[in-house]
């Protein structure tokens, strides 16, 4: 573990290839981790799902800039932070994951630092605190005032690493109301590990500073409340230099216990972050984990993440009489991310029972098929239902990351497997990815309309979601058949068999990881042909049966004494007009964890638990 840990939080707005700079050059003589928050900052009647798109935007600036340091200990955070006022944000990670120094900007215009005012930042900040105020890209001039007092080990480390930067001496100056040598000044400037000289200069101190300010390009200063100014390395003027010196100003301020703090002395509304209503923590939620798949474009990028974290990844295609798509995607998956870079390491079909050339088109590829009622048929048996071939897929895919895409899709693209994968190489935090995309309405013959895909989604789904479970009202297409999640996670959890797999999936990693380790991806466009009406029907009365069971489980709720597994389906026909009792049942398989043969296979690891 790093035994130094600086927290750079980012704006839009900052230079953060020059602030990433300066903080490398910060750690002490045993190194440490420089941790990169981005903050996005929403205006205070606006709903922070606002962010969403800048949110995009300042992840791909935080791994940007982080890959163009590729020897320093740089770590981007989870997720982007949004909030009204972002130092609250900061604050609260500073108090869940504690630092040795916070290195923020301070925006000499707004005179705010990060949404708040400096003298809250500089009081309740619990750790070591730089402010850098205007950065510039020349510091080959910095004039450092130094008096003595609480701030001045930080300070001067903070000298040393203008230093390094620009390979300039430090000019450390000395102040007396009367003249006198700096001797003791003298003394310490010997025992620095860079270059610098002393000058001593005789008069008020906010004078002459002010006077000399022209020769330089930078200033450090030891920061205190007006409070305490009385103990600060320019006695009481510092605000005053603050408005007169036009220099870019790094302010300095040593943590020290709360007892020796003074209470800051912003008003009290800003002190404190409100605790988040339930809708607030959706916007939030989707601002933050909602991505785009061009932030995962690169692939040689995720390749290096990939090997970072050690994981392998496995495709599983479920199919069932799929013989006009399955060869195309095959191939096409194939080529970009097996033969071309090597992201997957496997690819494997799982069919359901295809009638038709399904199987011989998978396998004249390459790719092993696996007919899922074969599967573990001694020991657990079999059920009909995509969702029993997806939880029996656990059991022959090798990888610690498994992507399912159904087997239909007909304007098939790597972006289906990029967009879901990304995000769980990028962010150990992020169990489960499902993807989401513009979806047209067609048919065998025609498209319907631009948009009118996933009629069961929003007619069924959201509601539902939005009525019982409101966490979960910023999932854009909770339906989705591409998605992608980590093995020791979906290993624990039960697998309806039908077709209310993925809803159950998505309530149950609710339930037992959080909502923030649930992600979403926009994949663009996807296209298919839809399903007709007394299909779609089936669908969702296989999805309500899932929604009765997870809210009698979890919810205390019953809907029914005793949930239907039958349902009238609709017969219309020349000559024939009828009703026809067909049974749907989703018949509930346990986390596979608790069959044998599979914890034989996979013997269990460290379990995940709720974030």
């Amino acid at each position: 573990m790093p035994t130094y840990r600086i927290l750079l939080p980012l704006r839009k707005e900052d230079p953060h290839a020059d602030l990433v700079s300066l903080a490398g050059h910060l750690f002490p003589a045993e190194g440490g981790q420089i941790e990169l928050m981005g903050v996005v900052e929403v205006a205070e009647r606006s709903s922070l799902s606002e962010a969403a798109v800048p949110v995009q935007e300042m992840r791909a600036a935080l791994i940007a800039v982080a890959e163009e340091f590729p020897d320093l200990p740089v770590r981007v955070k989870p997720c982007v932070r949004v909030a009204h006022v972002p130092w609250l944000e900061v604050l609260s990670e500073l108090q869940d994951e504690p630092v040795d120094l916070l290195l923020a900007t301070w925006d000499r215009t707004e005179k705010t630092v990060l949404g708040a005012v400096p003298e809250e930042v500089l009081a309740r900040a619990p750790c070591d605190l730089i402010l850098c105020q205007d950065m510039v890209h020349r510091y080959d001039r910095v004039l450092v005032p130094i008096r003595g007092g609480p701030h001045i080990a930080l300070t001067l480390r903070l000298a040393h690493a203008l230093s390094l930067l620009t390979g300039e001496e430090v000019i450390l100056l000395s102040v007396k109301s009367k003249s006198g040598a700096p001797r003791a000044l003298n003394r310490l400037q010997k025992q620095l590990p860079f270059r610098s000289r002393v000058i001593a200069a005789e008069g008020d101190p906010a004078k002459v500073i002010t006077n000399m300010a022209a020769d330089y390009h930078a200033l450090v200063l030891g920061a205190t409340l007006p409070e305490m100014e009385q103990e600060g390395p320019v006695g009481g003027t510092l605000s005053e230099l603050l408005n007169v010196v036009p220099l870019p100003v790094f302010l300095v301020n040593s943590f020290r216990p709360a007892s020796k703090r003074i209470p800051a002395v912003a008003p009290p509304s800003a002190t404190l972050r409100q605790p988040l209503t339930l809708s607030e923590r959706v916007d939030r939620w989707f601002a933050t984990n909602t991505y785009r798949w061009t932030e995962f474009m690169d692939v040689q990028q995720l390749l290096r993440w990939k090997g970072k974290q050690g994981q392998t990844i496995s495709l599983v295609l479920p199919a069932l009489n799929e013989e006009a798509t399955i060869g195309n995607i095959i191939s096409a998956i194939k080529t970009a991310l097996v033969d071309e870079y090597p992201l997957l390491d496997e690819i494997v079909v799982v069919d359901s029972g295809s009638t038709d050339r399904t199987q011989d088109i998978a396998s004249s590829l390459g790719v092993p098929v696996y007919i899922h009622q074969d599967i573990l048929s001694g020991e657990v048996g079999s059920y009909h239902g995509k969702g029993e071939a997806l939880w029996k897929s656990l059991y022959v895919a090798k990888g610690d990351i498994i992507v399912w895409i159904d087997t239909d899709i007909t304007n098939i693209h790597p972006r289906f497997v990029l967009g879901v994968v990304g995000p769980l190489l990028r962010w150990e935090r992020i169990q489960y990815v499902k993807g989401f995309y513009h979806r047209p309405l067609r048919t065998k013959s025609e498209t319907l309309a631009g948009g009118g895909g996933g009629r069961v989604t929003e007619l069924l789904a959201r509601p539902l979601i939005n009525l019982f479970y409101p966490e979960l009202s910023g999932i854009v297409q909770p339906l989705s058949g591409e998605y992608a999640g980590r093995r020791r996670a979906l290993e624990q959890l039960p697998f309806f068999s039908g077709y209310g797999v993925e809803t159950g999936l998505l309530l149950d990693f609710l339930r037992h990881f959080g909502l923030y380790a649930i992600a979403q991806c926009d994949l663009e466009m996807r296209t298919h042909v839809s399903q007709a009406l007394p299909d779609l029907s089936r669908m969702s009365f296989a999805i309500l049966q899932v929604f009765a069971a997870r809210l009698a489980a979890g919810e205390n709720v019953s809907l029914l004494p005793d949930v239907r597994r039958t349902m009238k389906i609709i017969h219309r026909e020349p000559g024939r007009f009828c009703l026809e009792e067909e049974e749907i049942t989703e018949h509930e398989r346990p986390p596979m964890t608790a069959v044998p043969a599979y914890q034989t296979k996979f013997p269990q690891k460290r379990a995940i638990t709720r974030s």
